[in-house]
């Protein structure tokens, strides 16, 4: 694995930062290369259980050099404290193993705000938003509005930038939402106050993976939310505003000549979603309350209980060919250790037809999920190492899915715990 990409299949929230942090000791660099600090990579290590929004799930190999590229939007305050949690345990984070684009935008306090404002204004029909500011500082970067992290080295450019957003954003703000406007002094100094410590770790993204690749070093490209949350190819619009997808990840890294050599996809055995939007074969009652209690299912960045349904064939199959797989890694396969038996939606039902292709988002409303019910294992089995140990009705299901989606499932994860790992020759 040269360069490989570890992404979402499906909805986001899959066990990616589990994965990533298996894979990191392999890579020596390690990238972000879309997203903010919407989304929460959860890893447990001997540092401690860790919900990172921003770091690269790499930070935790003192070797490995951390990236945050050019497809990322960077909120200044946020990455400055998650800096200083993982400090507080312990991990090393210097200029020597983390940095900057100095291309990635900055999330300033007028975004977030933006984001609630436009949440109450939609009401019932909002998006589910984190309000982390993510949509509109996305929004801004395509209108050419933002501020890029390289300005906080050149003042004049960022007072001038700054000014201009300020005045733009101050028309939307007080005539469209009917709020306060925003302070230029106070934006300001909040961009220093945060903004100022980060300087040491500013970058030239692109020269740094240049100089990574001529010297034969391997790449590790790390997506956040899933395939289904893509802007082109998700749930639109309830999606990410960016492309959560490999063949989007040397862009958004910061070198665009860069080769993705393998593409490991990570789903869980079942489904969850956070957020609004279709979700076809969600479940309800106590079907869902014991499904998400034995997962855990709430929001590693915000604390909301997940959505949860059985594990979706046809969103997994379609994530999977977005995503360009070369490898599946099946996540939380210890939790489904308490059914008896257990649903795998094959197919939906549209207008009277069974279809296996995953339709556009209008159509997902009208879906009925189509179950073929597969037997439990009742058992144990987070301490497995070897797949010939899981039980037959473990393995049944691993076989079952990798044949109904149609890419190998090299990896399943039976613990949140880095070695709570079953590795498939």
């Amino acid at each position: 694995m040269k360069n490989c990409a570890i992404v979402g299949i499906n909805w986001g929230d899959e066990g990616k930062g589990r994965m990533v942090d298996y894979f990191a000791e392999r890579f020596n660099v390690v990238v972000r290369y879309q997203g903010g600090n919407i989304a929460g990579h959860t890893v447990i290590n001997e540092y401690g259980k860790f919900a990172l929004n921003l770091l690269p799930s790499g930070i935790f190999h003192p070797t490995t050099l951390n990236l945050l590229g050019a497809g990322v939007v960077v909120d200044l305050k946020h990455i400055n404290e998650e800096m200083g949690r993982l400090r507080d345990k312990g991990v090393s984070i210097t200029p020597e193993n983390f940095r900057i684009s100095d291309r990635a935008i900055m999330v300033l306090p007028m975004h977030p705000n933006q984001d609630k404002w436009e949440e109450q204004r939609l009401g019932k029909d909002h998006f589910g938003s984190t309000l982390r500011g993510i949509s509109p500082v996305y929004g801004d970067k395509y209108m050419k509005k933002a501020l890029q992290m390289g300005d906080l080295k050149h003042s004049a450019s960022l007072e001038a930038h700054l000014k201009r957003l300020v005045d733009w954003k101050n028309d939307l703000i007080v005539r469209g939402y009917g709020q306060q406007p925003i302070s230029y002094e106070e934006t300001l100094e909040w961009i220093h106050t945060w903004g100022d410590p980060l300087l040491p770790y500013l970058c030239d993204a692109g020269a740094l993976l240049e100089d990574a690749q001529n010297a034969g070093k391997s790449i590790m490209f790390e997506a956040q939310l899933g395939a289904l949350r893509d802007i082109d190819y998700g749930i639109y619009p309830f999606t990410s505003s960016s492309s959560p997808l490999a063949a989007y990840a040397p862009v958004g890294s910061g070198l665009p000549s860069l080769k993705v050599d393998s593409v490991v996809g990570v789903t869980k055995a079942y489904s969850t979603c956070v957020g609004e939007g279709p979700f076809v074969g969600e479940l309800d009652g106590q079907a869902a309350h014991d499904l998400r209690e034995a997962g855990a299912e709430y929001g590693a960045a915000t604390g909301r209980p997940r959505r949860v349904a059985w594990m979706d064939l046809v969103a997994t199959r379609y994530g999977t060919k977005l995503q360009g797989a070369t490898a599946l890694a099946l996540t939380k396969m210890d939790v489904l250790s308490y059914l008896d038996e257990i649903p795998v939606c094959v197919g939906y039902r549209l207008n009277g037809e069974v279809t296996e292709r995953f339709p556009y988002t209008p159509d997902l409303y009208a879906c009925e999920p189509v179950y073929q019910v597969l037997p439990g294992w009742k058992s144990d089995i987070s301490g497995v190492r070897r797949y010939e140990e899981l039980p037959e009705a473990a393995r049944s299901y691993v076989e079952f899915i990798e044949k109904g989606v149609g890419c190998p499932i090299r990896y399943v994860s039976v613990g949140a715990e880095r070695d709570a790992l079953i590795v498939r020759e």
